[in-house]
């Protein structure tokens, strides 16, 4: 068979395909149920529901519902429907709870979407909105690596094989006329496919010499005496590419639509609550993240992460047609279908009522 189908096939045994999957918390785990929220008196039901569950990562990347649980946003907007919580390390795993109806919408990275839209034959998700633009970084040893030349021959890390930051890298060397073969990761650059958990202690004992890597990761690396080398923001146009977007199955959408629609309004309003109290949103952020992951994030970790980050409406579409295209150029994906993976109606909805512009879907939304 052709090399490339082979290298594909190789992948897909590898990595079951986790292509792309964006390795903010790592791979695995279990999600954990947060329980009932607060409800206001005299409030009503939301679509006749009696709750609606909402997944998330503990992590910076997903400050919206971070914050927007922390201080009630959603609870509040879907009134006498209890809103619940799934707080989630690996982007599978919360693809597999969207299919099996245990979450009804969720947020999540740009990568697990397509991974999940495309298995499923573009049959169990939409992506209804945006969440967060940035946060991710090269950051190197600075004794080993003074200059971006300074990476040819040099150990970077990687989240996971074919995962965002990992094509994100290959995409960028590639640019810069380095070879690296993708599976193997050997080149004139060694790419170490590391859990974003253990990569600062590989930085620390010096296995490793930088790594490409998404918040508060990044930030963390430059605790241990890190120096960012490149903030892949500068690659994009704008400075924007899509970190997380909002997913909904789309049975739910389907039967629920007033139920997405206060989820969506509610995150509206959280992102503009963030925008306008940026120190209290940090906090709050922090906070919820104590509660999900068990230990709050140290300033010199959180401050840099948080300032990276942007949080956004718009699910930035046309930068995911690019991370995927990228991915198919590294010999890493065939070439996905992805139209219909949008649907932004609703979002555009509340926007125009909001007074604010439509977001576009790339061409990619229903039809």
């Amino acid at each position: 068979m052709p090399a490339t189908t082979a290298l594909r096939r190789a992948l897909a045994v590898l990595v079951a395909l986790p292509l792309l999957a964006l390795a903010g918390c790592g791979y695995g785990s279990q999600a954990k149920d947060r329980g009932a929220a607060k409800i206001a008196p005299g409030a009503k039901k939301t679509d006749g529901l009696d709750s609606v569950t909402i997944g998330y990562f503990g992590n910076v990347t997903h400050a919206t519902a971070l914050v927007g649980n922390r201080k009630g946003f959603f609870q509040k907007a879907l009134g006498a429907t209890e809103a619940r919580y799934a707080v989630f390390n690996a982007g599978p795993s919360e693809i597999e709870a969207l299919n099996s109806g245990s979450v009804d919408i969720g947020w999540i990275g740009p990568s697990p979407a397509i991974n999940g839209y495309t298995k499923a034959d573009g049959k169990n998700l939409r992506i209804v909105g945006g969440s967060a633009s940035g946060g991710v970084k090269l950051v190197v040893n600075p004794e080993k690596i003074k200059s971006v030349e300074d990476v040819e021959g040099r150990r970077i890390a990687t989240p996971q094989l074919g995962n965002t930051q990992d094509v994100a890298f290959l995409d960028w060397a590639a640019g810069r006329g380095w070879r690296i073969d993708p599976l193997s990761g050997k080149g004139d650059v060694t790419l170490v496919r590391s859990d974003n958990k253990v990569t600062p202690n590989a930085f620390r004992s010096g296995s490793v010499d930088g790594a490409w890597v998404p918040e508060p990761t990044a930030s963390q690396l430059v605790a241990e005496g890190g120096r960012v080398l490149l903030d892949e923001a500068s690659l994009w146009p704008g400075r924007k590419f899509v970190t997380t977007n909002i997913i909904v199955s789309q049975k739910f959408l389907e039967e629920h639509p007033k139920a997405v629609e206060a989820v969506l309004k509610a995150s509206v309003e959280t992102n503009r609550w963030i925008e306008a109290h940026p120190d209290e949103a940090k906090a709050a952020a922090n906070e919820q993240i104590e509660v999900d992951a068990g230990k709050a994030l140290p300033a010199n970790v959180l401050d840099p992460a948080w300032e990276s980050l942007q949080v956004t409406d718009d699910p930035l579409a046309a930068t995911l047609a690019a991370q995927a295209d990228h991915a198919v150029e590294a010999g890493l994906l065939d070439d996905p279908d992805l139209e219909g993976i949008y649907d932004l109606t609703l979002l555009n909805k509340i926007l125009k009522a909001e007074g604010e512009p439509a977001v576009d879907d790339a061409g990619l939304g229903v039809g």
